[in-house]
């Protein structure tokens, strides 16, 4: 595969992640044309604005914080696609949470940006097969560093370096849940599929 930097584009996603998904599908297809993202904010910055809004995909957005949650369901009141939700995601209640908004255990992508507990809410995740996964990474821990913030269902970043875990370390975690680390954008969300 090319370098997947060849193709960042930015649409509404933070950085180049939009022309990247689209690369990506363009060459492995899709089986269902369906997204889970958490960590949206307001979801007018995401992973799964442009496949909603130029693909015509369906899927589910959580956020967890009251106020940006209110203005995610506002911003997607137009997209019956869409399924927005208020929660705010731990290990202990992501597969609940799945279960409960009838997430298939196959899809095409899974997005995991909450800031903080990121590695272990993936890890729980083990039952789901999404086909594309990209989260964020703590990049203050360069490769070969490992580091995954110590478990807390309570985590709030608090803008410092400690948040998240390492690329190294969600590499590895992604082996072990069968994937492999295809690159990341210039500054930082990585792919695994």
């Amino acid at each position: 595969m090319d370098s997947i930097n060849l193709y960042e584009k930015r649409i509404f996603s933070q950085n180049g992640e939009d022309g990247i998904l689209e690369e990506l599908f363009s060459r492995i297809g899709t089986i269902n044309r369906y997204f889970v993202e958490f960590g949206v904010q307001s979801g007018l910055e995401c992973m799964a604005k442009n496949l909603v809004c130029s693909h015509h995909w369906s899927g589910v957005m959580i956020e967890g914080h009251p106020l940006n949650y209110q203005h995610l369901r506002a911003n997607y009141a137009s997209f019956p696609n869409v399924i927005t939700h208020y929660s705010f995601i731990t290990r202990e209640n992501i597969t609940e949470i799945f279960s409960q908004l009838h997430v298939p255990r196959e899809f095409d992508l899974l997005s995991i940006d909450i800031d903080g507990i990121d590695y272990w809410v993936w890890r729980e995740l083990a039952a789901y097969k999404p086909r594309v996964v990209i989260m964020e990474y703590n990049a203050s821990f360069p490769p070969p560093l490992k580091m995954v913030v110590a478990y807390d269902p309570q985590f709030m970043w608090n803008g410092t370096t400690y948040f998240g875990a390492s690329l190294t370390s969600l590499t590895e975690l992604g082996k072990q849940l069968g994937y492999a680390l295809i690159g990341t954008d210039w500054s930082g969300p990585y792919l695994e599929i």
